[in-house]
């Protein structure tokens, strides 16, 4: 690439007077530029006759400005992504002469097709809305597999917009390529040294604006939501990334038979009827096949529920439960409240927890169904069946509620209120992530006073962060336990202290009387070791307390799954829900008490008699405790069933 005084373009004479090109010292650079613009432009335009056209919608409480503002966030990432392949490109063009040659051909297919791209997807955007009240995703790909049918259902049906599509992007590929020969300059004005400098300064800029954010994790759908109907959280996003998000998201979604093999659904069905404390002629619903009708125990008014879900908290850094003598409040609480000391996660991450706290939903070997895109709406939570029982439901949290995809599935299932930490009144410490635990429980006090005064009930789930590495806390809270002050042991004694402090406030609260709180771990911290599950890593504190709630400790084999089913029996909410978790305020036959844990691809369901693990493409491995008059052979089918039993439901959309 020579340096001359003025670019010259490629065309001939007859192609200059049809299109002259621009005179910037960039050369193929301005072509990126201009076909970022173009694209930014076409879904910016896009996103506002969307949001014109469902006016009825997005003109309300302001939310076309949220939309917009949102969609502007994520259509500069989208664009973003989509040069950063061409910009490399371009760099590598510097060291040959010859690269602009055989780099032409290449970035006019690549730019091109990415226009088509996006003009494709908000072309056909309208259509898919009036069918599903959201733009293209994942139902878009999944119809990709029965190409026949879909055809045959386009043809048959859809005849103007498929003239619509196709005219679209006729129209589309002539301009693009108008444009390509417009805006590509053979020649530059800078040395290749400098434009080296530019397209380095030029690809950070795409990786910023790509990653859309310096939180601490990058720009997602979940950031984007900011409201319970689903239509508006999705105008805010662009089709093309919406469709490309959930083919990223599809990728994770591996079922569990992949790993352990297949099973019938009857057999599925048939096993966890077997291990449930409710008769099997009572399951009536096939279209929700573990939904069924349960009694509450408490039968007077309906009582307000508060979930204080603990970060990291395992049973070893609790002295009640054997752990390290950091935990002074919680030990006194637990004397005071139903204290379970025999009760296990289902994982190892903070969206496991959620998982089978708030749905009751069984461990899967694919990520949590927090962060899967079927279970984004219409999925069951104790939030949902709470909200149609007339509850105010909220979620409390003190960093950014988009994290792991909080947001966008807790407002698709059934949260009507989210506060995060932008929401909070005060804020005296802030840490990495977020607010401390002594603010977290200072605005939750404040919410749940306010919400004490409406004529409804109140449902609210607060999920602590202080016990997180790099474990900030405030200064001069808590007598060190560690010599050091950020650590794990001293994060979790001021972790502790707050809870303590968030007690004696709440005990003295008009809130106090009428409601149930549990007060239990997501999951414990560092979880390792050579076992396949290791289960003693697995062993978290659950403690129920409030007015009414007599004291004693419960040595019961339990899991995070029995919490929903026990909090709406206590609450004295009866109801069909299709949680699998056994309602603790009943008695639980030594038989039938269970644990289930996921630990990678590995999963153990675990009992007092004997424990089933199940590796991928390996036979069971079981250990008994003690003599069990039940087969190997049905130990591991008791075992593989529930380990089968979640991706069947979710993938076949029957939980909710």
């Amino acid at each position: 690439m020579d340096n001359i005084t003025a670019a010259q373009p490629y065309e001939n004479s007859s192609a200059r007077q049809l299109s002259t090109p621009l005179k910037v010292p960039l050369g193929a650079l301005s072509a990126l530029m201009s076909f970022y613009l173009v694209m930014l432009f076409v879904l910016s335009f896009s996103r506002l006759a969307l949001v014109l056209w469902q006016s009825e919608r997005t003109l309300m409480n302001d939310a076309w400005l949220t939309i917009l503002i949102n969609g502007l966030r994520i259509d500069i990432s989208t664009l973003c992504y989509v040069m950063i392949f061409p910009l490399l490109l371009v760099t590598l063009s510097l060291l040959t002469s010859k690269g602009m040659k055989y780099l032409k051909p290449i970035l006019f297919f690549w730019l091109t097709v990415a226009l088509l791209g996006v003009i494709f997807f908000e072309v056909i955007t309208p259509t898919f809305i009036l069918e599903y009240d959201l733009r293209p995703n994942r139902l878009f790909i999944e119809y990709l597999i029965y190409p026949k049918e879909v055809f045959s259902m386009l043809f048959s049906g859809y005849k103007i917009e498929i003239a619509t599509c196709l005219l679209a992007l006729f129209i589309s590929y002539k301009f693009s390529t108008l444009l390509f020969r417009k805006s590509w300059i053979n020649s530059i004005l800078l040395a290749k040294k400098t434009l080296a400098v530019v397209c380095f300064l030029l690809l950070l800029l795409c990786f910023l604006g790509a990653r859309g954010t310096l939180s601490h994790r990058p720009i997602n759908p979940a950031m984007m939501s900011f409201s319970t109907d689903h239509l508006l959280n999705d105008l805010s996003l662009n089709s093309f990334y919406s469709t490309a998000f959930a083919l990223k998201q599809m990728q994770l979604e591996k079922g569990s038979e992949s790993f352990y093999g297949k099973m019938s659904a009857e057999n599925i069905f048939s096993e966890i009827q077997s291990a449930s404390i409710i008769s099997p002629d009572l399951y009536k619903n096939s279209a929700v096949p573990t939904q069924t009708y349960h009694q509450a125990s408490y039968q007077g008014k309906p009582k307000n529920i508060v979930i204080l879900l603990q970060e990291s908290l395992g049973a070893r850094y609790v002295n009640f439960l054997g752990g390290l003598p950091i935990s002074p409040e919680l030990d006194t609480l637990m004397a005071q409240g139903w204290n379970f000391t025999n009760l296990y996660a289902t994982g190892t991450r903070s969206v496991r927890g959620i998982e089978a706290v708030i749905t009751g939903f069984p461990p899967t070997t694919s990520r949590s169904v927090v962060k899967l895109g079927k279970s984004q709406q219409n999925f069951f939570t104790i939030a949902q069946f709470l909200k149609s029982k007339n509850y105010q439901t909220q979620f409390i949290y003190g960093g950014e509620s988009h994290f792991d995809n909080m947001k966008s599935f807790f407002l698709g299932n059934g949260f009507t209120d989210i506060v995060d930490l932008p929401k909070f009144d005060q804020v005296d410490f802030e840490g990495s992530w977020g607010a401390s635990d002594e603010d977290l429980y200072n605005q939750a006090h404040r919410e749940f006073a306010l919400l004490n005064q409406q004529e409804r009930p109140f449902f609210s789930l607060v999920f602590t962060s202080s016990n997180h590495s790099p474990y900030d806390f405030p200064d001069n809270k808590i007598s060190l336990y560690d010599e050091t002050k950020n650590t794990r042991n001293n994060a979790a004694k001021y972790a502790d202290y707050a809870l303590g402090q968030f007690f004696k406030k709440a005990k003295q609260a008009d809130y106090w009387n009428n409601t149930i709180f549990v007060i239990i771990a997501d999951h414990d911290s560092r979880v390792g070791g050579a076992e396949l599950v290791p289960i003693e890593h697995f062993h978290i504190p659950a403690l129920i307390i409030g007015k009414g709630i007599a004291a004693k400790q419960d040595t019961r084999l339990a899991s995070q799954i029995d919490m929903g089913p026990t909090l709406l029996s206590l609450a004295g909410l009866s109801g069909n829900h299709p949680m699998i978790g056994y309602d603790l305020t009943q008695v639980i036959p030594k038989s039938k008490q269970r644990a289930m844990m996921q630990y990678d691809k590995n999963f153990v369901f675990m009992t007092l008699d004997d424990k089933t693990f199940l590796q991928p493409d390996k036979l069971a491995l079981i250990i008994r405790n003690n003599d069990n008059e039940l087969s190997n052979d049905a130990l591991a089918k008791r075992a593989k069933a529930h380990a089968l039993l979640g991706s069947y439901l979710y993938e076949t959309s029957q939980y909710h």
